[in-house]
C-alpha cells in the first residue's frame, strides 16, 4: 500500500472502532446526567463548584471511558452492525457464555516485547500498537487536568491498573490478553500525562477552568 492507501486504511479502522464505542457511550451519558445532581450537591456541601467548561470536559472523558469498555470488556465484533444482523437472524448467540479455556491459555501472550517486536512486520499488528498507546491517552491526560492533584505515579497507575483488569476481564471472554497490551496501554496514560504538563504550565488559567473551584464565600 501507498502512503495514502495506508493513511485510508487506518483512518477505515478508527472509524469502525468509533462506531463500535457508540452504544456504551449512550448508556454512560445517561449514568452521567443521572448522578450530576447528586454530584453537584455533593460538591455545594463542600464548598466547591464544577463550571460548565468542566462539566462539558467531565461528561467527554465518561464518554470515553464508557466507549473504551464497549470494545475491551466485551467479544470482539459484539457492537458491530453485522454481529445483530446475524443474532436477528438466529445464526449466532448474541453473547458466547462458554469460555474456551485451553484457547485462552495456549493464546495468552507473556512474554514481554514480543508482540511490539511483531508489529514492525504488518500493518495490522502496529496499527493495534499505535491504538494500544493512543486510547490511553486521555486516561493519563483527562484526570491531570480535571483534578488539581495530578501526580507522574497517578497517571502511570491508573493506566496500569485500568489495563490489567482489562486484561484480566478478557480472560473470561472469546479474546486474547497480551502482557505487551499492558505495557502499551500505560505507556500510553503516561504519555498522556506528560502531554498535560505543557497545557498546565502555559494556560494555568484555562486549567483552573477545568477544575472545581471553592464558591464564593467560603473560606472569608
Amino acid at each position: 500500500m501507498n502512503a495514502v492507501e495506508t493513511l485510508a486504511w487506518y483512518g477505515g479502522n478508527i472509524l469502525d472502532y468509533a462506531l463500535q464505542m457508540l452504544p456504551c457511550m449512550g448508556v454512560g451519558l445517561v449514568v452521567f446526567l443521572a448522578l450530576r445532581p447528586f454530584r453537584m450537591a455533593r460538591l455545594k456541601r463542600r464548598g466547591l463548584a464544577s463550571g460548565a467548561r468542566r462539566e462539558v470536559a467531565l461528561l467527554l472523558f465518561v464518554l470515553f471511558c464508557a466507549g473504551l469498555a464497549a470494545v475491551t470488556l466485551f467479544p470482539a465484533d459484539f457492537w458491530r452492525m453485522e454481529h445483530w444482523y446475524r443474532v436477528v437472524r438466529g445464526q449466532e448467540p448474541l453473547y458466547p457464555i462458554q469460555v474456551d479455556w485451553r484457547y485462552q491459555l495456549e493464546h495468552f501472550q507473556s512474554n514481554p516485547l514480543q508482540e511490539i517486536q511483531r508489529a514492525f512486520k504488518g500493518p495490522w499488528v502496529m496499527f493495534l500498537m499505535v491504538a494500544n498507546i493512543g486510547i490511553f491517552l486521555p486516561i493519563g491526560f483527562c484526570p491531570a487536568i480535571l483534578w488539581r492533584k495530578g501526580r507522574l505515579w497517578k497517571g502511570f497507575l491508573m493506566g496500569f491498573g485500568t489495563s490489567v483488569f482489562i486484561e484480566a476481564c478478557q480472560l473470561f471472554l472469546p479474546r486474547s490478553s497480551d502482557i505487551d497490551d499492558v505495557i502499551l496501554n500505560t505507556a500510553g496514560a503516561v504519555a498522556g500525562y506528560l502531554l498535560s504538563l505543557p497545557v498546565r504550565g502555559l494556560c494555568p488559567r484555562l486549567t483552573a477552568s477545568f477544575q472545581v473551584a471553592e464558591t464564593s464565600g467560603q473560606h472569608g
